[in-house]
């Protein structure tokens, strides 16, 4: 099981590519795999990916095709399908499937529900509002190559056509993540999520360098989440900005030690795929050193990440602090 990724801001999203150029003039630099749906990459539109939830043992558990198709025609809206895909869509299984995936997908293409830009930062951008100081401290430490480095994948800025940031670059990258010994497939110390690699992906089961990885989601409503990373691993937003600036001058305090005391790292990942691992800032730094950002820095950064959540998900503030979770 992985943890539930964002369906907000994916209406750019381009289906999954071995190799990527950025579109700004320089064919030089391969940003390497690149873009499709769910963590791995495997959906190839918004249309196939809507129906991997439905047949997933982790999520709805429907046995077929034909299991979903006889739920729909029992369904309170299955006039309404009728209306709108034929009177005989639920002739065939296969039909009623593809009407329910062709829903899901129009619907999932609503600016208002999926891609409304209407965060405190968007209304930074447009010149409505300003950020608090500790918010601009850490917008200058997520930009900042040398301390968080964020914008490195997950885009800050406005694009050159205009286009408001989706703080991802859709990008595939291994991060050493700890292993989540709370998920069940995990009592097996022989299972290994790879993300590109497998188990649910299985064309590029024979390229190795590609161990390892998954797609770099959106920080848009990331102060909403309540698991973080592909095997949702921790639960703390505060946690896992200081994951990346500690993984590496303070590995003990994240993964399990050998005999010896010694910090045993990515152990989520077989040794043979440690090398896949991303050592760019804010990684790096020799056990012991100083991480790439101080507490203060943590803090102002994950002030920042809740300047991203969008209106319609925030708790009127006559309703006290919080945030709703639809």
């Amino acid at each position: 099981p992985r943890a539930t990724p964002s369906l907000r801001y994916l209406e750019t999203l381009a289906p999954f590519s071995e190799h990527h150029h950025d579109n700004d003039g320089d064919d030089s630099i391969d940003a390497g795999p690149t873009g499709g749906h769910m963590w791995d990459g495997r959906a190839g539109s918004a249309h196939a990916q809507a129906g991997m939830p439905l047949l997933s043992p982790d999520e709805m558990a429907n046995a077929s095709v034909e299991d979903v198709a006889h739920k729909l025609a029992a369904s309170g809206y299955a006039a309404q399908m009728r209306e709108a895909f034929g009177a005989g869509v639920f002739d065939s299984a296969q039909a009623a499937f593809a009407a329910a995936g062709l829903a899901l997908e129009t619907f999932q293409q609503s600016p208002a529900d999926f891609y409304p830009f209407s965060s405190k930062y968007d209304a930074v951008l447009r010149g409505q509002a300003k950020l608090s100081a500790a918010e601009a401290r850490g917008l200058a430490a997520f930009n900042d190559e040398r301390r968080g480095n964020c914008a490195a994948c997950h885009i800050s800025s406005v694009t050159a056509d205009g286009a408001f940031p989706l703080f991802t670059d859709f990008g595939h990258v291994a991060l050493g993540v700890p292993r989540n010994r709370e998920l069940p497939p995990n009592a097996d110390p022989a299972h290994h999520d790879l993300g590109l690699c497998g188990p649910l992906r299985t064309d590029l089961a024979a390229h190795p360098e590609y161990c390892g990885l998954f797609r770099t989601p959106t920080l848009r409503n990331v102060a909403l989440r309540g698991a973080f990373f592909h095997n949702g691993r921790f639960h703390s937003l505060e946690e896992v900005v200081r994951f990346y600036a500690q993984r590496d001058t303070r590995p003990q305090r994240w993964y399990p030690r050998d005999a010896k005391g010694r910090a045993q790292k990515f152990d989520d990942l077989p040794a043979a795929y440690h090398a896949n691992v991303n050592v760019e800032a804010p990684f790096g730094g020799e056990p012991g050193g100083k991480p790439s950002l101080s507490d203060t820095e943590v803090r102002d950064i994950v002030a920042f990440l809740k300047t991203l959540t969008d209106a319609d998900l925030q708790r009127p503030a006559s309703l006290g602090s919080g945030v709703v979770t639809r």
